[in-house]
């Protein structure tokens, strides 16, 4: 197991400056958290983004919400600009037109942006719609607007019931027609919104299997233009290298095996809902650490006994992990991540079950289980 370094302060912030959206996806995790905060007005969000350039904050990734539903966004922009700060957007893409491009073009709006996430969860309204209602059309005339004025794009797909069978015409649409260099994936979870419509936007075990096997004819297609962190595609890498490591006795090169490991951003970031609580990541959004407007924040970064559990659970070896500790694979896996840990068991000194692999094996079918032992 190897540590990290705790920096002084978080190097980048995740920000949902409103709870406000126009769209009702069907795997929100954060839906029903919406209708409960009430969204910062315009000058307490510029004092605290003062505050963030004064700890040396480097980076903030803005969502929401929709973040285009704010009146003052660009005055937003402007308050994390005069502060140092580089900054990148997750967005629905609807609200993208011409008239907001040419705002970004005013000041240091354009120079300082590090992306625009756009997400698109099928190929044509009929299948985006299905989870990301009445918006395919304008997601993608927002999207074409970015992509022909050079903007930095990031597009993500979520995987689910409803689009896995259009996998490989959203690539088709994304790397070929619209000519985007690559595109990330990740799955639905019953999080959120997400419990309410499981049973027609999760996917199965069986049904994951096959978003891997459709995930590895497209990456022969297109070798390395569809890229993942999570769902699918990156548990299907994780799995061959857990498969491997069994086998050989070598060790994954790129992520620490025995160990709950599965995650490392408590050491360099940190996130804030649309009230100004202060949190691990989004996903734990009920993992309260305080209030920017009541609390400072370098002391919660610093101090507070969650952010250090999160980090200290580093050292835990997966074979004491609740409910892993007899486990043949405890060796070869890292337990995923903390924040669906914590979200579907209650505790973050877990294993995330969404992640694990004999649970993986254990609910596919036998045919879909041959069907994997041959192929992977």
């Amino acid at each position: 197991m190897t540590s990290q370094q705790i920096m002084p302060s978080p190097r980048s912030v995740d920000i949902a400056i409103t709870g406000r959206c126009n769209l009702r996806c069907q795997y929100c995790f954060y839906a029903d958290e919406m209708v409960a905060l009430g969204d910062l007005p315009t000058a307490t969000w510029l004092k605290f983004f003062d505050e963030l350039g004064a700890a040396g904050v480097l980076r903030a990734t803005l969502t929401g919400g929709e973040v285009f539903t704010r009146p003052d966004f660009f005055e937003l922009l402007d308050g994390l600009i005069a502060n140092r700060m580089r900054y990148s957007l997750l967005s629905n893409g609807t609200l993208i037109t011409e008239k907001t491009l040419a705002q970004f073009e005013q000041g240091k709006r354009r120079a300082r942006l590090d992306s625009i996430q756009i997400s698109i969860d099928g190929s044509c309204a009929e299948v985006h719609d299905g989870s990301r209602p009445n918006s395919f059309n304008r997601a993608i005339r927002g999207l074409r607007l970015l992509k022909e004025a050079g903007y930095p794009l990031v597009v993500r797909t979520t995987i689910n019931k409803r689009n896995l069978h259009d996998l490989e015409n959203v690539a088709a649409l994304l790397l070929d027609e619209i000519g985007m260099r690559s595109f990330t994936t990740n799955e639905v979870m019953p999080l959120g919104a997400g419990c309410h419509y499981e049973a027609n936007m999760v996917l199965s075990a069986d049904e994951q299997l096959e978003a891997m096997d459709i995930i590895a004819r497209l990456d022969e297609r297109y070798p390395g233009r569809i890229q993942s962190q999570s769902g699918p595609q990156a548990k299907n890498k994780a799995y061959a290298e857990m498969e491997h490591a069994r086998r050989t006795g070598e060790q994954a090169t790129d992520w620490v095996m025995g160990y709950l490991t599965g995650c490392g951003c408590v050491f360099h970031r940190m996130s804030i809902l649309h009230n100004g609580t202060l949190v691990p990541c989004h996903i734990m959004y009920d993992a309260v650490l305080g209030n920017f407007q009541t609390d400072s924040i370098i002391d919660i970064w610093q101090n507070h006994p969650i952010m250090n559990q999160l980090r200290d659970r580093r050292a835990i070896p997966m074979h004491e992990a609740p409910g892993c500790q007899a486990c043949e694979w405890n060796q070869q896996c890292n337990g995923g991540c903390p924040g669906l840990a914590y979200q579907l068991t209650g505790d973050f000194n877990r294993a995330n079950p969404a992640d694990c692999y004999r649970r993986f094996l254990a609910d596919l079918s036998e045919e879909s289980r041959a069907h994997y032992y041959v192929t992977h």
